[in-house]
């Protein structure tokens, strides 16, 4: 791929055409759907009447309706196919469904109908959501921007004092060069930097950061993000189309028809496949005539060979160990969309893990509550002080503090009088005393004194182990300082060392936060300096991942927002975080993290690796099977009972071998780390 970003053409562009387009694979997945679920129904219907000995009328008008359903779409497409001379198992299938209700075998070919049909929508329904989700990113970005005019920048309380027009437009028409107001709560309608004003921009979306982001004078923004409490006049720098959030949905886009030539593949084998078996077929039924045989015996024979060559069983060998492991994860927590998802899952070699909200829990928290000397305030005295001043504001860093206060029952004192300057902090009067929280070089401003000189020492001494510092002030005079910091998830480190332990490789850290807390966190959970890479931007982590895949790198990404939604896509496999996750990450990634337990993510690609390991035995199992009753149907006279019981035992055997890891010992087994899972 060797078009840059850049270079894409807007994935906004024409979106009546695409809203169109994304109607239109709805409908079908959604029509696919409903006829695979009524051939299930009516298979399920019909085969315990035939069971229990009930009158053929009774079930038989059942099995033509699973024909029917589940057979009409891939019939149509294979004879459509066959238009443009190409051959699809798919048709092979209905073919050998129709052969083998031919000479009596009804319910066999309606369960290879069913198979098929339902994994069919199971395909289409998946595409149609992915779908959905990538383009529905695109609402992130509000539709209106307030554009100034006259020179309105801000600058010289222009636009504030009326000196600039304002008019509402459209943020695709924005173009570069544009002055846009973006007020308190607003999100930005377009990439820009700051010309005018402060506040704080929560930028989750785009860079995974846990907390907002101060802004000011020559500060970049991102289309998308949300604005904080100040407001912000910013100069237009991208258009709609190459704006953030529109490249990450390209590159979602983009990163999913990466995988087209595996599935050009996969219909090379197909086609190879159905015209081998065809041509068997043919040459079993003509070659006896040519010599001399009668009509009937050269008809049965070649139907007995469409039926012990038709691959039930080897469906069944892949599937049911696939689906079981899928079941068994389900019930686990961990939401795996289909098969070859399952399959990929063991494959991996490499991990690439993001860490807010994933090796994090992704909300910030207070984890150190440090009193100055001379203060004459305790911790509860001091956290007391500061959760009063926050209590009416929204920052997520002021939630945090009010959050650890009420965790220990602290009664807090009434505040009057509050206000927030943006980047800067909060002052209120609590108890007659004029209170400040906030960002310590801002708030003592440069003071020489001895005792901002220790809150400033403490500040940095919190900020070199990753932690947020948060001045507290009265009358002035600073009282203490507050560490706040998103708290690692206890399973973290005991994940990345399973983890390491599977792949035979380090996992790597992919984050968009700053190098110093990325770099503590990978000390945490035992990654390595080198393997720590930090302040990317989505495509950044594409990047990373791309590099990885170049040394020959079957990697697995794990994250939860929407900036990790390319590197997702991109991966060979990636998982999401269920609970906090963004939508598009929960569409994009292959497997979800439902109940949130980072932990379930080495159990789950071990449980695949022994899913595999099923699939090669059943295989085995199968071909052994179909080749013994090919060669004696060829060489021999194998009757037709035999051949249906031979074709039906193989059918069994891999069923239930592959049902095996339905079992939670199955799971158990997985989890243990010195288990044959491993």
């Amino acid at each position: 791929m060797s078009t840059t970003l850049t270079e894409r053409p807007a994935p906004a562009a024409a979106p009546r055409e695409a809203s169109a387009r994304r109607r239109r694979t709805r409908v079908f997945a959604l029509a696919e759907a409903r006829w695979a679920a009524a051939a299930t129904v009516a298979f399920l219907v019909a085969l315990p009447l035939q069971l229990t000995g009930v009158s053929a009328w009774a079930w038989a008008p059942l099995y033509v309706i699973a024909y029917v359903t589940g057979g009409w779409e891939p019939g149509w497409a294979g004879l459509q196919a066959l238009r443009d001379r190409t051959l699809d198992v798919d048709l092979l299938m209905i073919v050998a469904a129709v052969g083998a209700a031919s000479i009596g075998q009804v319910m066999d070919g309606a369960l290879l109908i069913v198979i098929f049909a339902t994994s069919g929508a199971l395909e289409a329904l998946a595409t149609a959501r992915t779908q959905d989700s990538v383009r529905g990113l695109l609402d992130l970005a509000p539709t209106t921007a307030t554009r100034l005019l006259d020179g309105g920048d801000g600058h010289d309380g222009g636009a504030s004092s009326g000196d600039a027009r304002e008019e509402t437009v459209p943020t695709e028409v924005l173009t570069v060069g544009d002055t846009i107001l973006i007020r308190p709560g607003e999100r930005v309608g377009a990439d820009g930097r700051v010309l005018h004003g402060a506040s704080e921009v929560d930028q989750a979306t785009i860079t995974g950061e846990p907390l907002p982001v101060p802004k000011q004078a020559g500060d970049e923004v991102f289309a998308g993000t949300l604005n904080g409490t100040g407001a912000l006049w910013v100069a237009v720098e991208r258009d709609a189309s190459d704006s953030v959030i529109a490249r990450i949905v390209a590159m979602v886009e983009e990163a999913s028809e990466t995988k087209a030539p595996t599935q050009l593949f996969i219909e090379k084998v197909e086609q190879r496949y159905s015209l081998g078996m065809v041509a068997a077929t043919l040459a079993v039924f003509l070659l006896p005539l040519a010599f001399g045989s009668a009509v009937t015996g050269s008809l049965l024979r070649a139907m007995t060979f469409m039926i012990v060559a038709s691959p039930c069983a080897v469906v069944l060998a892949t599937m049911p160990p696939l689906l079981s492991a899928i079941a068994n994860a389900g019930r686990h927590g961990v939401l795996v969309k289909s098969a070859v998802v399952m399959e990929r899952l063991g494959q991996v070699d490499a991990v690439a893990l993001d860490k807010t909200g994933t090796l994090t829990e992704g909300t910030p928290r207070v984890t150190d509550i440090r009193p100055l000397s001379g203060s004459g305030l305790t911790e509860a005295d001091l956290l007391t002080l500061a959760a009063a001043a926050e209590h009416p504001s929204e920052h997520p860093l002021a939630r945090a503090v009010v959050g650890a206060a009420r965790e220990r029952g602290l009664e807090l004192p009434v505040a009057a009088d509050f206000s927030s300057a943006p980047g800067i902090g909060v002052t209120v009067t609590v108890g007659g005393s004029a209170v400040a929280v906030g960002t310590p070089a801002r708030l003592v401003n440069g003071a020489g004194d001895a005792v901002s000189a220790r809150a400033l020492a403490v500040a940095e001494e919190l900020e070199e182990g990753g932690r947020t510092a948060v001045l507290v002030e009265r009358d002035g005079v600073p009282v203490g300082v507050l560490g706040i910091a998103d708290r690692l998830r206890p399973d973290a480190a005991a994940t990345v060392a399973a983890l390491r332990t599977l792949t035979g490789t380090s996992p790597v850290l992919v984050t968009g936060d700053n190098p110093r807390a990325a770099a503590r966190l990978g000390a945490e959970v035992g990654i390595a300096g080198d393997d720590v890479h930090a302040g990317l931007l989505p495509q950044d982590k594409v990047e990373a991942v791309r590099r990885l895949e170049a040394r020959g790198r079957k990697v697995l990404v794990i994250g939860d927002g929407v900036n990790d939604a390319p590197a997702l896509a991109a991966a060979h496999t990636g998982i999401a975080m269920g609970r906090a996750g963004s939508d598009l990450a929960l569409e994009t990634a292959d497997a979800v993290i439902v109940r949130d337990e980072l932990a379930t993510v080495p159990t789950v690609v071990a449980l695949s690796r022994r899913a595999r390991r099923l699939v090669v035995q059943n295989l085995v199992i199968a071909s052994v099977f179909i080749s013994g009753l090919v060669v004696w149907d060829l060489v021999g006279h194998l009757p037709l009972p035999l051949g249906v019981l031979g074709h039906e035992g193989s059918t069994v055997i891999v069923g239930l071998n592959g049902l095996r890891l339905l079992r939670d010992a199955a799971w158990h087994r997985a989890a243990d780390p010195n288990g044959p899972g491993r």
